[in-house]
């Protein structure tokens, strides 16, 4: 038999209640991902256990979507402790102290830990009210962004809008964005206030889109994503 080659610029976002219907899309979206995100809101539902599965029984790339943020030793062990589950992906938050810790405890791993900039569901008075320092978005994303790559993230989390600012940045060179907040052309927005398209955010120097609802609220989820790596074909 050929093996499927699948597009793994194309994360799908497995928001869903527990691991069975996470199961469920994964067995609808067959071989055409490759690539799934499991979040904070799927680890109380069985979420690891969904990742391992995945990972080992049908042989998908994983990309565990926790932000993790606490003081560095706490960090360090906890990435240690996830590091042993053969995953692709890890999020912390972009804060140096942070970032540095995780990498210490991902050591010896080939996860990538990623940093998170600014949420894609924030817009400056979310920052003004959490007491955020002046500045416009971008600016703050890019700032945050370098100062991940200075202490070793292996990428950053950032919106669509914000990614040819931090593909700009020297820090960046050989490391990855991934962007969520990216929504197909018509689609709502949802809870996110900074979206692009798919091909938008690909052309503007994203290495991965994260797309959710708009696959997995689908009539047709495959059909939903294979319209969407048929877009980022061309």
């Amino acid at each position: 038999m050929t093996a499927v080659v699948t597009d793994d610029r194309l994360i799908v976002a497995l928001d869903v209640p527990n691991a069975l219907e996470g199961l469920k899309l994964a067995e609808q979206l067959g071989d055409s991902v490759g690539f799934y995100k499991i979040g904070l809101g799927m680890l109380t539902g069985g979420g690891l256990g969904l990742a391992n599965e995945l990972k080992t029984e049908l042989g998908k790339r994983i990309f565990l979507d926790m932000k993790l943020f606490d003081i560095g030793a706490t960090i360090e062990a906890a990435v240690r402790g996830l590091a042993q589950f053969d995953l692709d992906f890890l999020t912390v938050h972009g804060d140096p102290h942070v970032v540095r810790a995780a990498k210490q405890g991902a050591s010896g791993k080939p996860m990538k830990i990623l940093a998170v900039t600014i949420l894609t569901s924030l817009d400056r008075a979310d920052l003004d009210a959490g007491m955020i320092k002046l500045g416009d978005l971008p600016d703050l994303v890019a700032e945050r962004a370098g100062r991940a790559f200075e202490a070793g993230a292996d990428g950053v989390i950032a919106s669509p809008q914000e990614a040819a600012m931090i593909r700009a940045l020297p820090e960046a060179s050989g490391r990855l964005i991934v962007t969520p907040g990216v929504r197909p052309a018509g689609s709502a927005l949802g809870d996110q206030k900074r979206v692009a398209t798919p091909a938008q955010a690909i052309a503007d120097g994203a290495d991965h889109i994260v797309v959710g609802r708009p696959i997995w609220s689908a009539q047709d989820p495959r059909a939903a994503a294979e319209a969407i790596l048929s877009e980022l074909r061309g």
